[in-house]
């Protein structure tokens, strides 16, 4: 990794977890590149920041492959290099029963969720392979639900599982270009659209039940670390979560 600059890219910067990370990052002194759909956020961040010409927002869909191209090309060209990307960029369906989630819900999940993911990891090999020094670093957020599913939560949770997949893979396939690529699975964190598990969500034994949260910049700590691991080391697959939530035991 180029010790005098250090290149990130971060998916979904706009909100929540991935603006804690861009905002970890950039407070350790990386030049962030910021990437979401909507600008307004993205350059609220970076003014939120205080990092300057280190920020930089760059309005992306993940889902379009010319979108998430132009975006790495925009690291290149703007600062020569990537060492990070922060595979960040989700979205959820409604939470109906599966037997009435529509296709085109699906579809979309299915589109930002694991094939934008995938397109973000394509191109981070193409900059990453070739570039001097070779190499970087992949996280990718995968979530509890990579691991065990929400009531009425097919959509996410089917792309979630694929994330697992996709981590392992490039993980592989990394290794040859001196790409490391890890996971973080994060459970509960107190972002604006997690708010609601403090009224009563549903689980699995269909009672409703509040869950606490956790701080999402604990989260965007635990990006910041595993992002600053030399490349000899990996953290295949790193959970952070409240720590009295209910993700192990039965019900």
């Amino acid at each position: 990794m180029s010790e005098a600059k250090r290149v990130a890219v971060v998916t979904g910067a706009g909100t929540g977890i991935g603006r804690a990370a861009a905002l970890a990052l950039l407070e350790d002194g990386w030049h962030v590149l910021l990437a979401g759909r909507r600008s307004e956020p993205l350059q609220a961040v970076a003014q939120e920041s205080g990092a300057g010409v280190r920020a930089l927002a760059v309005p992306t869909d993940v889902a379009q492959p010319e979108s998430v191209r132009a975006l790495f090309d925009a690291a290149v060209q703007n600062w020569g290099r990537v060492d990070l990307l922060f595979n960040n960029a989700g979205v959820n369906a409604p939470g109906v029963p599966l037997e009435d989630l529509t296709p085109a819900q699906w579809k979309d999940v299915v589109d930002i969720n694991l094939t934008g993911m995938f397109l973000c990891i394509q191109q981070a090999f193409r900059v990453m392979k070739s570039q001097s020094p070779r190499g970087g670093r992949i996280i990718n957020n995968g979530s509890i639900s990579a691991h065990a599913p929400r009531p009425n939560s097919i959509a996410y949770t089917a792309t979630k599982h694929g994330v697992m997949g996709l981590t392992k893979t490039a993980s592989l396939d990394g290794r040859k270009y001196d790409i490391a690529v890890g996971q973080i699975d994060i459970g509960n964190a107190a972002t604006e659209l997690a708010m609601r598990m403090t009224q009563g969500v549903p689980q699995a034994n269909g009672q409703i039940a509040s869950e606490p949260l956790l701080d999402v910049d604990i989260v965007g700590q635990s990006v910041l670390y595993m992002a600053n691991l030399p490349l000899e080391a990996n953290v295949l697959f790193h959970t952070v979560m409240a720590t009295k939530m209910p993700f192990v035991g039965r019900g």
